[in-house]
């Protein structure tokens, strides 16, 4: 059995090209850590550059990409279930798994064996709190997580009133449930923290929403909501669900999306690494690899410090 291999980072560090060059060398296979990219037709602006999963002319194999519909709320206590399952199919066959991603909260829920429970839509605590901002949302879920220790979410884990509804939904039955959690065991993994000075990677971030928007994201958002999605379902997502959205609706001038998003993608940025950072103090250990090294280099980094920390 090989131990999972994690490469994680903030977004435009450029983890999946480099895990998808390591699975290249190493005969592995990419689980993806990314809470958007599970759902179908939401490519451009979750940032899924599928191209990057062919390395020398060789397709590298994925998991967790393109598993749920767009429109639903696929969630922690799901992605615990289909990694595990996609995890021991990797290993049953003798691959070596690869997690890589920058959802910070599902990478540490598979690592440490988060215990959790399915919680299902509260109709009655949702109408009480329709109406409220979100920093009267986030302040409730500060004290929720105070009562029921938990360290699933916090200040910087929720960017929109019905992420925070829905954190506060899950903490709130997990307090009145406490003998409904499913316990997943954690997995043994080396750890590769991809790292990038900041002002490199807010270059890279406005070069890349620039890119996205050149390349369709727009487009993509009109699909989605021909398609019959509502708006405030694709808001839900956050980032550039909620502001490209927002602007095709007529609720933001181009101008006013664009701005607005950048400074929320660099905002976000910060709060990954803040949530890297915090995992290091819970304990986890990261190899921190420099970003702006020639990929031959980082590869080889990665490896010798994969099969040392297996000796």
């Amino acid at each position: 059995m090989k131990k999972l291999l994690t490469i994680l980072g903030p977004t435009a560090t450029g983890k999946t090209d480099l895990a998808a060059h390591v699975a290249h060398v190493l005969g592995g296979e990419i689980l993806s850590g990314d809470s958007r990219q599970v759902y179908r037709g939401m490519d451009i602006g979750t940032g899924k550059d599928l191209e990057d999963y062919v390395v020398d002319g060789q397709p590298v194999p994925y998991h967790l990409i393109d598993i749920a519909e767009p429109g639903t709320k696929y969630n922690l206590f799901q992605y615990q279930q289909d990694f595990h399952r996609a995890y021991d199919d990797i290993q049953q066959r003798g691959a070596l798994p690869i997690l890589c991603g920058g959802t910070g909260l599902y990478i540490e829920a598979v690592l440490k064996g988060y215990a959790l429970s399915p919680v299902p839509q509260n109709p009655v605590l949702r109408q009480r709190l329709e109406g409220k901002n979100l920093d009267e949302l986030t302040d409730m879920l500060v004290k929720l997580k105070q009562q029921t220790g938990s360290t699933m979410h916090n200040k910087t884990d929720v960017d929109s009133c019905q992420r925070a509804i829905r954190a506060i939904e899950i903490e709130t039955y997990n307090l009145e449930h406490p003998t409904e959690l499913r316990q997943m065991p954690p997995v043994d993994s080396v750890v590769i923290g991809v790292a990038i000075d900041r002002d490199e990677r807010r270059r890279r971030i406005t070069a890349r929403l620039h890119q996205r928007l050149d390349h369709g994201m727009v487009e993509e958002m009109r699909r989605l909501l021909d398609s019959g999605i509502k708006a405030e379902d694709l808001t839900y997502y956050g980032l550039e669900y909620k502001y490209v959205t927002e602007y095709v609706i007529g609720k933001l001038s181009y101008d006013e999306m664009v701005r607005q998003l950048e400074i929320a993608i660099h905002q976000f940025a910060k709060r990954q690494m803040t949530w890297f950072r915090g995992m290091e103090r819970r304990g986890t250990v990261i190899h921190w690899v420099d970003a702006m090294l020639p990929m031959e280099e980082k590869v080889k980094k990665v490896e010798e410090i994969y099969r040392s920390a297996n000796k």
